[in-house]
């Protein structure tokens, strides 16, 4: 383990924040942030696709203000993690269930740096589909709170016997890395009008997030491949099948919500028996970030979860 950037300005995270590089049982070097205090345990953040720790300070101070301490993750691919293709605006990742191995690294992590229990999980997008996968092999946090979760991939019906085969085919062809159909080697923060953004509806936030970018180039990412397009179709349609955990959970949707599948939202919240799905109305897609009165909802009702199980 070996020190690592942390960009304390972008962040505006809590003082103190330490980051640092962890190798993982495949070779692959991430990035963990933590910030340390609070008296009612550790939240575990999984951030989403394209994200990267400092998009996450502000959320590690709106813990840290109500009692936890905060570790957030750059995982492969994406941030100031290895990228995977040559290509390192892709989106790439040679097997979904590599996302594993960054969650036992974080877990080997905080469990050798001691990091207050209990632990809590706060999973957004891309990084809900992980967490859940997580929970379901065993992940030891005491609750969960979701973000938009990706559940399923969005796309048009017509389209998605289309993207099985391309995303099935592609290995065959060395196309693996390609982009999927529709995306392209941008950043999407960088190029979208705020006004028609589908991520928030809070500007400084949007300008936050834009800064990030703008001025640390390896936080960009664009579009996913065809490797990861497949990866994400085939566990997101497991995860549906399967029985959700016995971890207590919130899950938060928004009712503007357009970047993933609401149905496989309500499916699986349907029928997790110590769950409950919270419909934020005006909301978009990323909730850590929305406006001030979505956020405090957030993670007030995550913080209610939590405090009853610190």
């Amino acid at each position: 383990m070996e020190a690592a950037p942390l960009y304390t300005d972008l962040a505006e995270g809590p003082d103190g924040g330490v980051a640092n590089w962890l190798t993982t049982s495949d070779g692959t070097k991430i990035r963990v942030a933590h910030w340390a205090g609070g008296t009612k345990g550790t939240v575990l953040i999984f951030p989403g696709r394209t994200e990267y720790i400092e998009k996450y300070g502000r959320a590690a101070g709106e813990f840290l203000n109500r009692g936890y301490g905060a570790l957030v993750i750059d995982w492969r691919g994406q941030g100031l993690a290895d990228r995977l293709s040559e290509d390192g605006m892709v989106g790439h990742v040679r097997k979904f269930s590599d996302y594993q191995l960054d969650v036992a690294a974080v877990v080997e992590f905080a469990t050798a740096q001691n990091l207050p229990k209990p632990w809590f999980l706060m999973a957004h997008s891309m990084g809900g589909c992980i967490g859940l996968r997580a929970l379901q092999d065993g992940l030891d946090v005491k609750a969960a709170a979701f973000s938009a979760p990706m559940w399923g991939i969005k796309m048009e019906w017509y389209l998605r016997p289309f993207a099985w085969v391309l995303s099935t085919l592609a290995p065959l062809f060395g196309k693996s890395e390609n982009y999927a159909p529709g995306t392209k080697p941008e950043s999407y923060v960088l190029t979208a009008p705020f006004a028609d953004n589908c991520l928030t509806g809070d500007e400084d936030m949007w300008k936050y997030m834009k800064s990030h970018v703008t001025e640390v180039e390896r936080f960009g990412l664009g579009g996913p491949s065809l490797r990861w397009l497949f990866g994400a179709l085939v566990e997101t349609k497991r995860l549906r099948m399967m029985a959700p955990p016995s971890t207590p959970c919130v899950t938060f949707l928004g009712t503007d919500e357009t970047v993933v599948p609401k149905g496989a939202i309500h499916k699986i919240m349907s029928r997790w028996k110590i769950g409950d799905l919270h419909i934020v109305d005006k909301a978009r897609h990323e909730f850590p970030m929305e406006t001030v009165a979505i956020r405090k909802q957030f993670f007030d009702e995550a913080d209610a979860l939590f405090s009853k199980r610190s």
